[in-house]
């Protein structure tokens, strides 16, 4: 039987793939009594996530797995954790396995700095906030500390084609490819992709 893995899935966890997410929350809504009465978001993981951190290793056996898909992920990791994400989901892939993955574009972005530095008031602020990059402000006391330590919603490292591809080599991936949507040999990555993802992104398939 085939065997499919997504990491940082959210709240996108079809059946036919093992779904990991790494986020504090599914943690703490896993809980025995206060997890279940947990109501801060409107939406709850789905039961069939779980709780997995691919930078400290997925509770898969290597060589174990056909495909590996991750999706707007990989970039808020800062660089050595980046790092240990690849080499992991290298080595829970199987020979000539399959791993797709879907990042913001930093040429992208910067391509559209440029163009629009003469149209808007503001160019930095806009390509700050559009990658997700520095912080806007700063929050002080108990929730800013929690926040800190907690939160990971802000970009860390940045990438593009190039560098993304320069990185997978160095792991040992092979046949690297620009990824467009829907486009994979295998059919299950239909089943996770989602089309407003590769827009403005990188996205790249390779080979174990």
């Amino acid at each position: 039987m085939k065997r499919y893995v997504q990491y940082g899935c959210g709240f996108s966890a079809p059946d036919e793939w093992i779904n990991y997410d790494a986020s504090p929350t599914l943690k703490f809504e896993r809980l025995p009594f206060l997890g279940k009465i947990y109501t801060r978001n409107s939406q709850r993981f789905p039961t069939n996530v779980k709780y997995g951190d691919i930078v400290k290793g997925l509770p898969e056996m290597n060589n174990s797995c056909d495909g590996v898909y991750c999706s707007h992920i990989l970039e808020h990791l800062a660089y050595q954790d980046f790092l240990k994400a690849l080499k992991n989901t290298y080595l829970i892939l199987k020979p000539n396995g399959i791993f797709r993955c879907v990042l913001p574009d930093l040429h992208s972005s910067i391509k559209n700095y440029i163009i629009n530095y003469e149209q808007i008031e503001e160019p930095a602020h806009e390509f700050m906030r559009s990658t997700m990059l520095g912080i806007e402000k700063r929050e002080s006391g108990i929730a800013g500390l929690t926040k800190s330590l907690f939160g990971n919603s802000k970009h860390l490292w940045m990438w593009d084609n190039k560098t993304l591809t320069s990185e997978l080599k160095k792991v040992g991936f092979r046949q690297i490819r620009t990824a467009k949507f829907d486009d994979s040999s295998d059919p299950h990555f239909s089943l996770v992709e989602e089309e407003n993802r590769f827009f403005g992104a990188v996205a790249l398939e390779c080979i174990k």
